[in-house]
């Protein structure tokens, strides 16, 4: 099996949970900036979920660019990440409506853990259906970023109980490091080709 029609739907459902995201935003019912005001979390929370579904995004199309084949376990890892990722416009309302209250900031962050993790998963299913020394397992590496990324989303879990601005914080910091574009995975490949020509 070949990775453009994963792509393909991946990209589709991505694209219609940022559309959810946009439907969600209600327009100030006023002329003026102080009606932008208490539109301010809502729009913060949508800004970052946003960045966080165009990471994600990102890197699965780096990812799946790197894998030749894929299988049915590959093809569940995917639904498994797709599912983790189509409760951020839940969580990403919560938060936004709720402002910095502890329990929507706290179970965005847990959305985030298993979004990440699934994302592992997947890294780790393409890895295996590749066979045995793979471009992909050689560009992927230990995956520092991934795993300190993780273990952020881990600690702000608990934090946000007790300083929920730390864990948005802790959110808006991992989202700023994966801005910068990760080029692992570009750079083996482009590497690779020109070797073969």
């Amino acid at each position: 099996m070949t990775t453009s029609r994963l792509e393909a739907f991946s990209d589709g459902v991505i694209a219609i949970l940022i559309t959810i995201m946009v439907l969600e935003l209600e327009p100030p019912h006023a002329a003026n900036f102080a009606a932008l005001r208490p539109l301010l979390p809502v729009l913060g929370s949508y800004a970052l979920s946003f960045v966080f579904l165009g990471i994600y995004w990102n890197n699965h199309h780096h990812l799946l660019h790197a894998a030749k084949k894929i299988n049915g376990k590959v093809l569940w890892a995917n639904l498994h990440l797709l599912f983790w990722l189509s409760l951020i416009p839940l969580a990403t309302a919560w938060m936004g409506r709720a402002g910095a209250e502890p329990l929507p900031v706290a179970a965005y962050g847990a959305l985030q853990v298993l979004a990440a993790v699934a994302y592992i998963v997947l890294q780790t299913t393409l890895i295996a259906a590749q066979g045995g020394p793979s471009q992909l397992a050689a560009a992927l590496g230990g995956d520092a970023k991934g795993k300190l990324s993780l273990l952020a989303y881990v600690s702000a879990v608990p934090l946000a109980f007790v300083r929920p601005w730390i864990s948005i914080a802790i959110y808006v910091s991992v989202a700023l490091a994966w801005l910068v574009p990760d080029k692992r995975i570009e750079s083996r490949v482009a590497d690779d080709e020109n070797s073969a020509s």
